[in-house]
């Protein structure tokens, strides 16, 4: 009689424990701009945006349970001289797009460019031309919390 186990391919395998910080900086200013992104189509079509999240809860029985809630997403982009500002943040730090640091944010003019302009700033990010810069905005979060 054969055992389960030796039925099996057994490996000797470690998982990776800690990611690349640059890259995960990356991926998380990406996935931000996708959703400022879905929202800008959303306001440009008149409905209504709603992004999910899980959230635990404990019930008046004490027992933990996982339920959907709604996330409120903040916009990114903010109208000055009638024409639209649109900035990009890590956390609640907005992230300079220049290298020298003096500019912040990108002028748009319509619904339809400050899409474009969302999904263009998430190619940046991903290709890695704002990484300095979100390295910066990431330490000013990060200050904040070693007290």
């Amino acid at each position: 009689m054969s055992s389960i186990l030796s039925s099996l391919k057994l490996t000797s395998a470690k998982r990776q424990q800690v990611a690349n910080p640059t890259e995960f900086r990356r991926l998380k200013v990406s996935a931000k701009l996708r959703e400022q992104a879905a929202l800008a189509i959303a306001m440009k079509n008149g409905e209504t945006f709603t992004c999910k999240r899980l959230k635990t809860v404990t019930d008046s029985d004490g027992i933990r349970q996982t339920v959907e809630v709604n996330k409120k997403v903040k916009q990114w982009w903010f109208v000055q001289n009638n024409k639209v500002c649109v900035q990009v943040k890590y956390g609640s730090k907005v992230v300079p797009l220049s290298a020298k640091g003096d500019k912040n944010s990108v002028e748009v003019s319509n619904a339809d460019e400050l899409i474009q302009v969302l999904e263009k700033l998430d190619q940046a990010v991903l290709g890695g031309e704002l990484d300095t810069q979100i390295e910066i905005a990431s330490e000013g979060v990060r200050a904040r919390f070693a007290k």
